[in-house]
């Protein structure tokens, strides 16, 4: 009994902690929003590390439902610290707006759960109750200020765009089960050995289409840039980590388990997301002059250099896929904490151009900015840089040279707009003087940017943290 409670412990913590801590908050009112703000983050902690206490359990849960193994311990893992930071950072700005309600923190438990049900599905019925259970939390979340219009423009459009890629996801799901008889991945990829249908194929894109967007991937990224401005700068933060690296593991885990002997066909599909979300997202942020619409616009043309390992397929391209998603989120984490610091006597700002002068200002911040903004560019010797290092070599290896060229070009042209915040920053007179932020900010983006130099952490952690990635990327094969 002990041993199979141990495969779902993890979701049990989250799923007991939300809903007694619901319980909780109604009972107690909103003087208890801080307590359970707290007991939030030790269940999210403890979400987060509860496989390493376990002993790594490998097995599956529910009627093979769940499966529960290396590549899941450690998505968990990601997805519980960037949770509990995404709660730490949203606190100034809640109360500051007076919009701190304990309901906030129960949400984004049961995001987080529905998350870690993505990244441990096993059949197609997981898949579908993950993805809604975060979704439906993601929405309410996005609408947060509901005396925002908004705010609530921004709600009321993730969910419309959110329920047309729900459909077109279910649609998938059905067509994959009518062809094959089955929701269980193992017996999808038994049937898909002995030949693929094209009814089969025209299912799995459909699938396709509705995770990439999950993942802001073009051309299904049409509600990134509104939902990302319009949302409270918190939410938009924890939107642009966690919920991405939960999808990115469901896909890679779709592609290489009941999917995986059909490679040539769903190369063609991530090979398309990738090149169009790349010059899509690395065009669109050139005109943008909020920044939280460029950061939107940055994270499509990050997630197209995330599918570029996965197209080239196999063990490596999944080791490739999760360097560069961790990187890619321990900088994001960094930037919109730094974003929530841009705060004056009036609120908050949004503008790139409020930056200006802030070198002369605010420099402790001004240099953390710039070294986030750097890596995120990909400029070596930052972490930035390995990430798309590890990521392009692996299409490179694959044979898939000319998208690696498409790759680096749409890189070239993203370093334009975050060079043109630095300059901002060290090359204008003053426009603003930002209010004191924060000591929990000032810690995050601190660690932020500690983490991605990595001269700093590569005789601690460095090999620790590949040998880790490496041994979730081969558990999957």
């Amino acid at each position: 009994m002990w041993e199979k409670i141990i495969f779902f412990l993890p979701e049990l913590i989250l799923a007991v902690t939300a809903s007694n801590l619901l319980l909780f908050g109604v009972s107690g009112g909103q003087k208890r929003t801080d307590l359970v703000r707290y007991i939030g983050i030790l269940a999210l902690l403890a979400f987060a590390f509860s496989s390493f206490f376990l002993g790594m359990p490998v097995g599956t849960a529910f009627h093979d439902a769940l499966i529960v193994d290396n590549y899941g311990h450690y998505a968990k893992l990601i997805l519980g610290l960037a949770a509990a930071t995404a709660l730490i950072f949203a606190r100034p700005y809640l109360l500051s707006e007076k919009l701190d309600k304990y309901e906030y923190t129960v949400l984004l438990l049961y995001a987080v759960l529905g998350m870690s049900i993505m990244v441990s599905a096993n059949n197609l019925l997981a898949i579908y109750i993950g993805i809604e259970l975060q979704a439906l939390a993601l929405y309410i979340m996005a609408a947060w200020n509901r005396d925002s219009l908004r705010a609530s423009e921004a709600g009321l459009k993730y969910f419309v765009l959110g329920a047309l890629s729900s459909g077109l996801l279910l649609y998938g799901l059905s067509m994959v089960y009518g062809f094959t008889g089955s929701l269980d991945f193992d017996r999808i990829a038994t049937v898909i050995e002995d030949g693929a249908s094209p009814g089969l194929i025209a299912g799995m894109v459909f699938m396709l289409c509705g995770l990439g967007f999950k993942i802001s991937a073009a051309p299904f990224h049409m509600w990134t840039p509104d939902v990302y401005e319009g949302s409270p700068t918190p939410v938009t933060g924890f939107f642009a980590g966690a919920p991405k690296f939960a999808a990115m593991i469901l896909i890679g885990r779709v592609l290489v388990g009941p999917f995986g002997g059909i490679e040539d066909q769903w190369q063609q599909v991530i090979v398309v997301f990738a090149v169009l979300s790349m010059f899509v997202g690395a065009i669109g942020a050139l005109a943008q002059t909020n920044i939280k619409r460029l950061m939107a616009y940055s994270s499509i043309a990050n997630m197209g250099y995330a599918l570029v390992p996965l197209a080239a397929g196999g063990e490596a391209g999944i080791r490739g896929m999760l360097i560069f998603m961790s990187i890619y989120i321990i900088t994001t984490v960094g930037i919109f904490a730094c974003i929530l610091q841009m705060r004056i006597r009036n609120g908050m700002v949004e503008q790139i151009s409020d930056l200006a002068g802030l070198s002369k200002s605010n420099s402790g911040l001004a240099i953390i900015l710039t070294i986030l903004m750097f890596s995120l560019a990909g400029i070596p010797p930052l972490l930035g840089f390995f990430g798309k290092w590890y990521a392009f070599s692996t299409a490179a290896d694959a044979g898939l040279l000319w998208l690696v060229v498409l790759a680096l070009i749409a890189s070239v042209i993203g370093a334009f707009y975050y060079l043109r915040i630095i300059k901002n920053m060290w090359g204008d007179d003053v426009v603003n003087e930002f209010v004191e932020a924060p000591r929990s900010l000032r810690f995050i983006t601190l660690a932020s940017a500690l983490l991605i130099l990595p001269l700093m952490i590569l005789p601690f952690s460095a090999q620790g943290a590949l040998g880790l990635i490496s041994t979730a990327a081969a558990s999957l094969f």
